[in-house]
């Protein structure tokens, strides 16, 4: 029960700062078009610093020698999650059954386990380490490939500077600082910095997050609660259980197990409902889907951590 508790409150912290976005853009505190200026902060600049300092610190090789698998797992895991889309998506009504699909493959695949694995093991745990770099290819893979799901004159453009994403960049150059044992290099006001800055990550993409959902809202449309039950009941429920049936055969490491129960638990990427909209697709529907989700999370997160435990013990 502590550890339900323990994730219940990770989760609520996040849906808490979330809402105080949601309040400052309903209160007019700030204008609602700042929101787009303050993303990039977020996760060009804060987001990269967090992964950087992260991995300088607290990242060791050597008592972490499967650590290169991780992407590999991660490569697993979406194949899983892909077969599992196309399965289910059809549960969905016709006219919004891409907006269903894309909603269901893409996960908050960093935020959510961050603050989570911080509530579980503390800010300078290893399995930070692990989520980074488990997680090292997704921004690259999400923008060369969302455009699958919406036939649209875009799907044949690539934009590389997101696809070289900085988050890319600034895992790849920690680990790479990391395995020459050169980290001693870097003064400690460098190091500070990025602590500074990387603290920032949580917080702002919360309010951003909070803020959209707002003014998202006041363009909701008709609810479709019966689709919105469907994505619930799939993403939150169905999705981290079958993962779970599938980890306790195969029974990788425990951190493994557990970033990759995490991944299929999370509600969907935030900016799932930007490029439905780019792509012509009704984001409105999409963005019912995630505020579904993410509320239904701060319950059905901690329930699958809960069934984790019983069938993963803690090394």
């Amino acid at each position: 029960m502590d550890l339900f508790i323990t994730t219940f409150e990770s989760v609520a912290v996040l849906l808490g700062i979330g809402l105080i976005g949601f309040l400052i853009i309903r209160k007019r505190i700030v204008p609602g078009n700042i929101l787009g200026l303050l993303s990039p902060l977020a996760l060009e600049i804060a987001l990269p610093s967090l992964i950087f300092v992260n991995i300088i610190q607290n990242f060791s090789p050597s008592n972490s020698p499967d650590w290169w698998q991780l992407p590999l797992w991660w490569g697993f895991f979406t194949l899983i999650s892909a077969g599992l889309t196309f399965i289910l998506m059809f549960v969905s009504q016709k006219k919004t059954r891409r907006e269903f699909a894309i909603s269901l493959f893409y996960q908050n695949g960093i935020f959510f386990p961050l603050a989570i694995l911080a509530g579980m093991f503390g800010d300078g745990s290893p399995y930070i380490i692990f989520l980074f770099l488990f997680a090292l290819f997704y921004a690259a893979f999400f923008f060369s490939t969302y455009h699958f799901f919406f036939e649209h004159k875009e799907k044949n453009k690539l934009d590389w500077k997101k696809i070289i994403h900085p988050v890319l960049i600034a895992t790849m150059l920690a680990v790479v600082i990391r395995l020459g044992g050169v980290q001693d290099a870097i003064p400690d006001f460098v190091i500070s910095i990025f602590d500074l800055l990387g603290g920032m990550t949580i917080p702002l993409i919360m309010i951003i997050l909070g803020g959209n959902i707002y003014i998202d809202f006041k363009k909701k449309g008709q609810s479709q609660v019966v689709e919105i039950t469907k994505f619930v009941i799939i993403k939150n429920i169905l999705f981290p259980l079958i993962f779970l049936g599938i980890l306790s055969l195969i029974r990788p490491s425990y951190h493994i197990a557990l970033i990759i129960l995490l991944q299929s638990a999370v509600p969907p990427v935030t900016t799932v409902p930007l490029v439905t909209e780019r792509l012509g697709g009704n984001r409105s529907i999409v963005n019912q889907f995630i505020v579904g989700s993410f509320g239904s999370s701060l319950v059905s997160i901690p329930i699958m951590i809960y069934l984790f435990e019983i069938f993963f013990t803690a090394p």
